[in-house]
């Protein structure tokens, strides 16, 4: 037989795009239209019906960028209509093939009721399944003209409403009052079912022709001029191949609708507010026509945004819960990042989103859903079981450039041994269409053949596409059981996740410690000033919840401010987004971030201010808000210096400590072009670069520094990365740079006796850097104190130290505890990794000596092997700016201020302890003197946090871990008298009483080990 499969393939692609798509609506009638452009910010709908309208034309343009146009539609069916299948379809002006990216819609009814978004692959608005004809059309489109901002990652000033100008973007199309042919909508999905699968089987497969010969006999019945009235004869000759099911082997897909939503991207937080509310209509209009539908959806703070302006689609969305077709899923305040939100903040994502889904919906969420994130610490299997989380979803690592994850379904095991039953979706995408080659992709790429046999399909528009739409449930439903394709089941995540671990949990593969992405390494540095403002509230709120429980247990009159906290809590969870934190958002939102930061900053320190007030009458003291004891130079209100001991979570009077005299302090010497720093433990020469030569560490008896080589270098590269401007640092940034090693003048600033510092500052490009390098009597710590004016385009700026240590790996602090990765590049694994990600410290060493390397507010590091004549060292450098074009063509342009600091002869626990003290400066207020609120004996157990129950009920939680990777044991005392004491889950639930004798609360923390407590103040 002659083969002639491409010439049928040919035709049906033909008549599909000619005939048959555009044969679904046989009938159009214009509708009326009329506009009120909304000047400035969108308003509610309740403002828009009482607005004066004018008359408006299909076919005009609208829009400027950002702007927001309200249209009314109104017309009628027509009479002749009668049991017809009558939508409205609109296009206010789509524009390419996308989903979304663009403009968008709402439509409400003539009172004002939301109905059902509109976007581009989704525009219809139901009328009647069956028309009477003549029923008045009378509706009102809410039209947000959003600009595509992304395009190939070239600069654009539409990314800030600042910028963007004033030229309308968009031209209306049309709204029309249509039928919608049922035969040809059936006949099309049909095809595209068969077709899809018929593409993806094998040539020397039987059932790849027969597929072929149906749809060619359905061609032949189908009378191109006449679609609607052959297409029932069309489905006929399908309707065999259509019936043949699926083989008993066949690859089991669990649906469940998806629409991811980022909560800030490429529109700022506002238009999230709206698209939520868009998407979440269409889908519970959808559930409606498709009891099976289930609509998995995460981000508690998407749904709070919808409960307050769109009370209507919030109690449909109730009742979807109800009914099972709407499955809150993710456990989460906002899918965050998952490498950079501090200890703290990661557990409170979980317990705000945990505890709104449990209190606003009734829903225990069971899974942590990121399937976009740039990479998965390995703090979160524990973090996951201690909040009763039983399963973890991601997506996102199918992007590695790398090396291909081994497995799709697999026990997770985080830093201290906890495992999390995960699964990465083989369909390597959550945006799925239902679409054969999506189907066919899952079941060839799944890892885990012949030992499990099912996987997840998230399917749905996302980020304005508006969610599932009933093109997906239909061929869903026609791919329940059909033979050649896998079967598919709508069903929630939690159906998928049962039954996956029932039949492979027993014998899953273990991954442990981080999930590195193999991309989107830039993440850890774009847009500076966020990460910045992310570091600072993280530790900022840590100091407010201290000192209001200190006051709360030491003054019954005063009020605990439970909301604001949360509140400000809320607020700082929301721009941890996996595109907010990241950096990798328009302009407009890391403007508003900056803002939103400082307006955070300034309540955070006026209510520390007040609980501190609340303490007590008292002189001026040191306020100590690190669990670790300190003793170091603090600046007085009145400029001067002051040494001074504090005790832990306690403070002591500045007074008492001013009069003691120190028997050594720090002290400057200038000698042969240099600029010796000294105290009784280091010895640090600065050149006449203004560049570290010396670091001499006089406890250990040894240099610090490499030989021949200069410390605090500042090493300027271009950066172009191949594609994702905001998010990647490619390697090859790595073969050109420049040491900026000129300095315009080089000074001694402080002469001592409390604290000895050089002032170094260069020029650059059209860039400006002032550094004081400072030394403290007393102090291990070398600190680098640094402004920055930012001038460069598409560059990247880091400081390099090369350290005369021998280390095989670095540690580097993550979530309540550190993480190791190899210094050296083996394997495809580690080479991959040449970019990592810290927190307050990174630590090399070899046996028996360490340095870190800590900050205050820069994640991205680099750590390399460097031989010297001597042996073998050890580079780190920090990240420290950059300078993308897209999607902000500003990203960090202007001035910068941050310090990162060299710590010699560092154990693991002095990298926590002087990370801490760098990111929680002693508060110097007046106070009275006070002991540790919460003191642990063993300085192995960290103490994350001291805050009051988030039940109101005036206990006081304390959550701490084991922070150097050993066993702990410990006992805990409190300044305060206790009357019970319970051990609690993550979200403050008690699990078991605590262990206490007469020395106080006892412990046993295994390595890494995070414990919450819970208090109860005697009364």
């Amino acid at each position: 037989m002659h083969d002639d499969r491409l010439l049928v393939e040919g035709r049906l692609e033909r008549a599909l795009r000619q005939f048959i798509r555009p044969a679904q609506y046989a009938d159009r009638v214009p509708l009326t239209l009329s506009v009120w452009h909304a000047p400035g910010e969108p308003v509610p709908v309740a403002e828009a019906l009482k607005a004066s309208y004018e008359p408006f034309e299909a076919g005009t343009e609208w829009g400027k960028p950002w702007s927001t146009s309200w249209f009314r539609l109104r017309g009628q069916v027509p009479e002749e209509w009668t049991g017809r299948h009558v939508e409205v379809v609109i296009d206010p002006g789509f524009t390419g093939d996308g989903p979304g990216f663009q403009a968008e819609g709402l439509v409400y009814d003539a009172t004002g009721v939301p109905l059902k978004g509109i976007h581009p692959r989704n525009r219809h608005i139901p009328v009647a399944a069956a028309a009477r004809g003549g029923e008045p059309v009378h509706l009102l489109l809410e039209a947000a003209a959003n600009p595509l901002v992304l395009h190939d990652f070239e600069p654009t000033p539409l990314g800030d409403v600042l910028t963007a100008g004033d030229r309308p973007i968009y031209r209306f199309a049309s709204a029309d009052v249509a039928v919608l042919d049922e035969d040809v909508w059936q006949l099309t999905l049909d095809i595209e079912v068969l077709s899809e699968l018929m593409y993806e089987l094998d040539a020397a497969r039987p059932r790849r022709h027969e597929i072929l010969r149906a749809l060619e006999r359905a061609l032949d019945a189908l009378d191109l001029h006449d679609v609607s009235g052959t297409a029932a004869a069309a489905r006929a000759e399908l309707a065999e191949v259509l019936a043949s099911p699926a083989h008993a082997s066949a690859h089991r897909v669990s649906a469940t609708g998806h629409a991811h939503i980022d909560s800030a991207w490429l529109w700022p937080l506002r238009e999230t507010v709206r698209k939520a509310s868009r998407t979440f209509a269409n889908v519970t209009a959808l559930a409606q026509d498709y009891p099976e539908l289930v609509f998995a959806c995460s981000q508690a703070q998407q749904y709070a945004w919808v409960k307050e302006h769109q009370p209507h689609i919030w109690e449909r969305i109730k009742k979807a819960v109800t009914d099972g077709n709407w499955a809150p899923v993710g456990s989460m305040w906002v899918e965050s990042d998952a490498n950079m939100p501090g200890g703290e903040a990661l557990a409170r994502q979980i317990t705000h989103g945990m505890r709104f889904f449990r209190e606003e919906l009734g829903v225990q969420t069971q899974e942590i859903w990121l399937p976009d994130s740039f990479g998965y610490t390995a703090a979160f299997p524990q973090l996951a079981k201690l909040a009763g989380v039983r399963w973890f979803l991601t997506q996102k690592l199918s992007w590695n450039q790398t090396n291909k994850m081994p497995h799709h379904t697999f026990w997770w095991e985080g830093i201290d041994g906890t495992r999390v039953f995960t699964h990465f979706p083989p369909v390597d995408t959550y945006n799925s269409q239902i679409h054969g080659a999506e189907l066919a992709h899952a079941e060839r790429n799944f890892a885990e053949k012949g030992r499990a046999t099912r996987s997840l399909v998230p399917f749905g528009w996302g980020d304005g596409g508006g969610g599932p739409t009933r093109e997906m449930l239909e061929k869903a439903r026609r791919t329940r059981s059909l033979e050649g394709s896998p079967r598919v089941e709508i069903e929630k995540p939690s159906a998928f996740f049962a039954a996956a671990e029932e039949e492979y949990g027993a014998k899953a593969p273990v991954w442990s410690g981080e999930l590195y992405l193999e991309l989107h390494r830039a993440t850890y540095t774009t847009q500076a000033a966020t990460k910045r403002g992310n570091r600072r509230t993280e530790h900022a709120l840590r100091e407010a919840e201290l000192w209001c429980t200190a006051a709360s247990v030491r003054d019954s009159s005063y009020v605990y401010p439970y909301a604001d906290l949360d509140r400000l809590w809320k607020t700082v969870l929301l721009h941890q987004f996996h595109d907010i934190l990241p950096g990798s958002s328009i302009a407009w939102v890391h403007r508003e971030a900056r803002d939103t930061y400082a307006r955070v900053l300034a309540e955070l320190d006026e209510i520390t201010a007040e609980a501190v007030r609340s303490l007590g009458a008292g002189e001026p003291a040191a306020l100590n808000s690190s669990p670790y004891a300190r003793s170091e130079v603090v600046t007085a209100d009145d400029g001067t210096l002051v040494h001074v001991s504090v005790p832990a979570l306690g403070s002591k009077g500045l007074a008492e400590a001013a009069s003691y005299t120190r028997e050594t302090g720090a002290t400057a010497l200038l000698a042969d072009g240099e600029i010796q720093l000294l105290n009784e433990h280091l010895r640090v020469a600065i050149d006449e670069d203004g560049l570290l030569t010396s670091v001499h560490d006089i406890d250990a008896q040894r240099e610090v520094l490499s030989p021949a080589s200069r410390g605090n270098l500042l090493q300027l590269h271009p950066d172009h990365p191949t594609h994702y401007d905001a998010w990647d640092l490619d390697k090859h940034y790595r073969n050109t740079h420049t040491d900026l090693t000129e300095a315009e003048s080089v000074e001694l600033v402080e002469d001592g006796p409390l604290r000895v510092a050089v002032r170094v500052v260069r020029a650059f490009g059209n860039s400006r850097i002032t550094q004081e390098i400072r030394l403290a009597a007393g102090s291990r710590r070398v600190d680098v104190v640094t402004d920055v004016d930012w001038r460069e385009s598409e560059k990247v700026l880091k400081a390099a130290f090369p350290l005369d240590v021998h280390a095989e790996r670095s540690a580097a602090e993550i979530q309540f505890g550190h993480v190791h990765r190899s210094t050296h590049a083996n394997t495809g694994w580690d080479a991959a990794r040449f970019e990592i990600c810290a927190h307050r410290w990174l630590r090399v060493a070899e046996e028996a000596y360490g340095v870190a390397v800590l900050n205050d507010s820069t994640y991205g590091h680099d750590v390399t092997r460097a031989p010297h004549g001597d042996g073998l060292g050890t580079t780190v450098r920090l990240t420290l700016l950059r300078a993308p074009h897209s999607p902000d063509p500003e990203t960090d342009q202007g001035t910068h201020r941050f310090t990162y600091a060299l710590l010699p002869g560092a154990t693991i626990g002095d990298a926590v302890a002087e990370g801490l003290a760098l990111n929680l400066p002693l508060r110097v207020a007046d106070a009275p003197v006070l002991p540790s609120l919460v003191s642990v004996d063993n300085p192995a157990v960290t103490v994350e946090s001291v805050k009051l129950a988030d039940d109101g009920s005036g206990d006081v939680v304390v959550r701490l871990y084991e922070s150097r990777g050993g066993r702990a044991a410990a006992t805990l005392t409190t300044s305060f008298a206790v009357s019970a004491a319970e051990v609690t889950d993550l979200l403050e639930r008690p699990t078991e009483e605590a262990h206490t004798d007469s020395a106080g609360l006892v412990l046993a923390l295994r390595p890494f080990q995070i414990v919450t407590l819970r208090l109860r103040p005697a009364r």
